[in-house]
This record gives C-alpha cells, structure tokens and sequence, in this order.
C-alpha cells in the first residue's frame, strides 16, 4: 500500500455484476495522522472485518459518501454509464471536496478534481480501500433489504449475483421490480412471464 495522502479521495464502486438492485459508489478522505495499514481491498477480507473497518472508517476518516445508481438507470444508461453516475454522485456529495480523486478501475467520472483511474487501485491506495470496504458493507446490507421486501429470491445469500440458485428462484418466480432488466438472465426470465403480442 501506499502511503495516505492528505485531502486525496479515494472512489469505489460495488455492484456491477449482480442482476438486481443498485451499484454503489463510495469515496473517502483519510486522515495522514492515523495508520490505516489494515486496509485491504475489501474482496480480501472477511465479512466480519469489513463490519469493524467500516465502522472505524466511518468514525475516523476526514470525509466519506456513498451514492447509488438505481436499476432503473443502469437499463437506461448501461452498467458502466451507471457506475460513473454514481462515482459522479459520490465525488459531488463529499465535503470537504478533495483535492484530487483516485478511482479503481480505467473509467473516470467527470468531476470537477482531478482524477486519475488506476487497475489495482483498492490493492495500492488506501482510500481506494477504504471506498471498496465501506461501498462492499452498504451494498451487503442493500441485499438485505432486498431479502425482507422479496423473501422468494434468497438475497440474503447471493446478494443478487447471478448464482445457480439466484437463476433457479428468477426462472421460478420472474423478475421483481428491483431486477435489471438489461441483463440477459432478467430479459430471458421477464419473457416467460410476457403475454406474448397478439397478431391481427
């Protein structure tokens, strides 16, 4: 890792490859003064130590936002369109705004900050890592809330990505309102449950 620099803001995003519900976006400030040597990309670490990490970089950092971008916008704009809208969101909503952005990935929302994308950036820059860990928790919660609105689908234990049960459950009960419809798996099952056009 390297070594946190003041006024930096660190982007994230979680959420591209399930088929339902929102991506999420997050961006962090940290703090120099702290050691923040315990940041791991959040795909690295136990859910049980995102939890902790998440609650000391909540209570710790100079600055942090999360930001979504809904089903409904990633049909519209794409997933990668919707990604960037969120990190857009996220780098807008900070306060106070960084002096520079770094964002994980090759994609650079257009924000008003510099910003630099680097492949590998959650393994190499510790506001990237924290962005990573904070967006991972919010969204595991997100499908949580999923799971108490829609019990049939078994968010709970997927998180909406496109698993052999998650499949099983969309081919059984169709898509519900949260689904992205312009994934193939959704578009495949929202057929079956069309009334097919009637001819003249």
């Amino acid at each position: 890792m390297e070594s946190v620099e003041a006024g930096i803001a660190g982007v994230d995003e979680v959420g591209r490859g399930p088929l339902a519900g929102p991506v999420v976006a997050a961006a962090v400030i940290l703090d120099p003064a702290d050691d923040w040597t315990d940041l791991r990309d959040s795909k690295r670490l136990s859910a049980r130590r995102r939890e902790g990490l998440d609650a000391r970089i909540r209570a710790s950092a100079v600055a942090w936002e999360i930001a979504v971008a809904s089903a409904g916008e990633i049909d519209a704009l794409n997933i990668r369109g919707a990604s960037l809208l969120a990190m857009q969101r996220v780098v807008e909503a900070l306060t106070p705004t960084p002096v520079a952005v770094r964002v994980d990935g090759r994609d650079c929302p257009s924000v008003a900050p510099p910003v630099t994308a680097l492949v590998g950036g959650d393994d190499r820059v510790p506001a990237i890592a924290a962005a990573s860990i904070i967006a991972k928790v919010y969204r595991d919660r997100l499908a949580l809330d999923l799971h108490a609105r829609y019990p049939d689908y078994g968010f709970d234990r997927h998180r909406g990505y496109p698993t052999a049960l998650h499949r099983e459950r969309l081919a059984r009960h169709g898509p519900c309102a949260e689904h992205r419809r312009s994934f193939r798996p959704v578009r495949a099952a929202l057929a079956r449950y069309l009334p097919p056009a009637s001819g003249r």
